[in-house]
């Protein structure tokens, strides 16, 4: 068979193709995703938004616990706060190789007891997950198929083309959750994690690795900070081991480390892991200003 015998049987279905191929194009350059709010947002999307899309300047990131921690706009020395639902060091690395942001200034990294854990479930939604080979509708046809719904049912049953907006902005955590609450969350995590060990988190200590690698080439100061942990609840089983190899990664580096897992009273934790906006964030976010203040007061 010559090809213009190909293309005559075969010309539905690659008309079919190439048009699919031409609205993904389309679809892919506009990124709804990111910028219709229609869809819902992953927390890197909405750090951009809440500053005007620009992709540049000194970070504090981690995951929740940063978010829930750091108050942006009350800290002195001037740092986006880039904590990402379920972010981890693997998601770090995705940025900076990718070119999704760039650093300057300096480099904050908050890791707590679930920064490292390489089979930590994640949002879907992060750039750096779709892979490359998967066409843009295909990847996120489920937001399609729903935000789909939501426009048909605006459209025939109220007669209207208005939305509702999705929420933009990250969760804060207010108040503090009951003990029988607490008790269940520390049992959940123990089943979930309690047994893992350093070959739990090969992925996220050689991203680790080479995040400081990159820093070291780009002159990126980086600082670390062990994030908060409920002092009412024994660390997770793992933690010793990971806090030795981590600092020992850090130390041969000259990176300097504030440890705050155990500085907290319980009551400045919303739950195990988040501190609360009222009381603990503010405190948190003092000492990280004071810390971070004493490099710029140090000799050169």
């Amino acid at each position: 068979m010559n090809l213009l015998q190909f293309l005559r049987r075969n010309g539905f279905v690659l008309l079919l193709l190439a048009g699919f191929l031409l609205v993904n194009a389309a679809v892919a350059a506009w990124n709804p995703m990111q910028y219709s709010r229609r869809f819902d947002k992953d927390d890197f999307t909405k750090t951009l938004y809440h500053h005007n899309w620009v992709r540049s300047g000194p970070v504090f990131f981690g995951n929740s616990a940063v978010t829930a921690a750091y108050m942006e706009d009350k800290a002195q020395v001037p740092l986006v706060e880039m904590g990402l639902s379920y972010g981890k060091i693997t998601d770090l690395k995705e940025i900076l190789d990718r070119s999704l942001y760039h650093v300057s200034g300096q480099l904050v990294i908050g890791i707590d007891v679930h920064t490292m854990l390489d089979s930590l479930p994640t949002d879907d939604k992060y750039p750096w997950l779709k892979p490359w080979y998967q066409p843009y509708l295909y990847y996120y046809r489920a937001y399609f198929r729903d935000s789909g719904k939501e426009f048909l049912s605006n459209l025939f049953l109220h007669g209207t083309l208005a939305y509702q907006p999705h929420w933009i902005d990250k969760e804060l955590y207010f108040g503090r959750k009951d003990t029988n609450w607490l008790n269940a969350k520390w049992n959940e995590y123990d089943q979930r994690f309690g047994w893992m060990t350093l070959k739990d988190f090969r992925q996220n200590l050689d991203a680790l690795a080479w995040v400081l690698d990159y820093a070291r080439q780009h002159n990126l100061p980086v600082r670390v900070i062990w994030m908060p942990w409920n002092s009412g609840y024994k660390h997770p089983p793992y933690i010793p081991a990971l806090k030795e190899k981590v600092n020992g990664m850090l130390a041969a580096q000259n990176i300097p480390v504030l440890d705050l897992m155990d500085r907290y009273a319980p009551q400045y934790f919303h739950d195990l892991v988040h501190l609360n906006r009222e009381e603990g964030a503010p405190l948190f976010t003092k000492e990280v200003d004071a810390w971070l203040q004493s490099f710029a007061k140090s000799p050169k």
